[in-house]
Parts: C-alpha cells; structure tokens; sequence
C-alpha cells in the first residue's frame, strides 16, 4: 500500500491542521480497515491509530508490537478512508534521539497527518523520562519531520496520569517543555477533573489540547469543548468494547451453552452492504 499521492497527501494535511484551529473535534481510533472505514461512513472528520487495539487484535499486549508491524497498520489505516490519520507512535520505537528521527521519518513516509510521541519508559521503577530527555527526543521528532517535507502535525504527551505518576503540576511542566521543543498539539492522557482538563487548557494556550476519554464520563463532547479543548480521542476503548460483546458471547457459549451473546450483532448484510467496493 503506497501513500496517496502528493496533492491528495498535502489536502489531508492541510485539512487536520484546520481542525485543531478552532472548535472541538473528536478523532476515534480504529484498529483495522474495517473499523476504520465504519468511522469514516459515520461522519468522523479524521482518525487516530490505536496501539492498544491494533496489539490485541494480533494477539498481544500493547506496545509489543514491532516497528515493521506498526508502519503496516499506519499505511492500511491511511489508504483505508479518505480522512487525515493520527499515529499512536509510542515513544518513537528507539532509545536514542536519533532513532526516534529515524522511525519518525518511516512513519511519515506512510502518509499520516499526525504523530504522537510519549514521554514514558516502560520501566515500572521509573516510568517517565526526564525532562530534557523528552524533550531531545521531541525536537528530533520535529527535525525528521521538517526533514521529511510533510506538513505533519507532532503531538507532544505527558504520561503522567497513565503510569501511575499523577502529578498535574509535572503534567504541566512537561506540556510547556514540549510546546517550546515543536509540539503542535499537547496531550496528557488521564486527566479527567474539571480542574486538571482546564489548568491544562490554560498552560497550553494557544496550543490545541487533546482529552482521552476512555470510558463513560461525565462529560459530553459540548462539554470538553466548553472547556477549550480542541480535540478528543478514546484510545482502545472502541476496541474494547468490541472485544467485550465478543468475549461475552464467546462466554456464553462456552460455559453455558447459550446463544445469548448473539443478540443485538449486526446483520451480515449490513456489513456486507457497508464494505461493497
């Protein structure tokens, strides 16, 4: 699969960059083709990938996924809609700098409109970086990008709240380093108060923010944006719920042998109807 073609690419691009300008969007993440053409028949006006959910439909945990895998799933999911795409690209797949430049340039080679780079380090004992090694890491980002001539967006994220390191005051202080390292859009998945959504808001402006909402909320999409947040992204949590009303038909089926889980599935001609080229 090959990216679309130059002036195609450079309206996608042009395109997302719109939609962080002003208003409030929401960006859900598909996890294959399929999904990812249901979102777009639904209205959406661009995607996000998923490392969550792409991992577990190949039968692994998130973020074992190799690089090769990863750049795969970005060109399907970018060839599968006309929509622009925001990559979930972890911590850039490299302990250095420069390899995080290296597999940036990879992934914006696949046509993506977006990328999003973490700051964590997947060691339970200390799960964030430091400051100025995230924000290296960051700044190598931007320069692969620049270096590659795609009108990519950088989304810079703060882990705080998803490794177990709550710290808004850090959170902050993270988003503010990654503002001035090149980031376009700001992210601290996890925040979910009325005070943390709105202290981030303020400390990033005039930079978009993203919010997570991966479950039920409080919280309508007029109520995220009433708080100035820009864009919202649900991670795997579409995902998730698809693998609960399989793994509770499955369930059923399994140890009670019933067929109750079947209720409420989707016609097969709907499907077939959905997906006719």
């Amino acid at each position: 699969m090959n990216p679309p073609e130059p002036t195609r690419l450079e309206a996608r691009h042009t395109q997302f960059r719109a939609l962080h300008a002003a208003g409030c969007f929401v960006i859900p993440n598909p996890w294959d083709v399929g999904s990812a053409r249901y979102l777009a028949s639904l209205g959406f006006k661009a995607l996000a990938t998923t490392s969550s959910g792409f991992a577990w439909s190949h039968g692994a945990r998130d973020g074992a996924m190799p690089l090769e895998a990863v750049l795969g799933y970005l060109r399907s999911i970018v060839a599968a809609t006309d929509l622009p795409v925001n990559a979930d690209f972890e911590s850039g797949y490299a302990d250095t700098p420069e390899g995080v430049a290296h597999n940036v340039g990879l992934a914006c080679a696949t046509g993506i409109s977006g990328i999003s780079i973490e700051d964590s380090t997947g060691n339970p004992y200390a799960p964030l970086m430091e400051i100025p090694r995230a924000v290296e890491r960051l700044r190598a980002a931007r320069e692969a990008i620049a270096a590659s001539g795609q009108n990519v967006m950088l989304i810079g994220r703060a882990e705080n709240f998803f490794v177990g390191r709550p710290d808004i005051d850090d959170a902050i202080a993270r988003l503010r380093a990654y503002d001035e390292a090149g980031a376009d859009c700001l992210y601290a998945p996890g925040i979910h108060t009325h005070e943390q959504i709105t202290a981030v808001v303020a400390a990033c402006a005039p930079k978009p923010v993203n919010v997570l909402v991966g479950g039920t909320s409080a919280f309508s999409v007029a109520d995220l944006a009433a708080l100035g947040v820009r864009r919202i992204s649900v991670g795997g949590a579409l995902a998730r719920a698809a693998w609960g009303g399989f793994m509770r038909a499955a369930s059923a089926l399994a140890t009670e042998g019933r067929f109750d889980g079947f209720a409420g599935a989707t016609a097969g001609r709907e499907l077939n109807t959905l997906f006719q080229p």
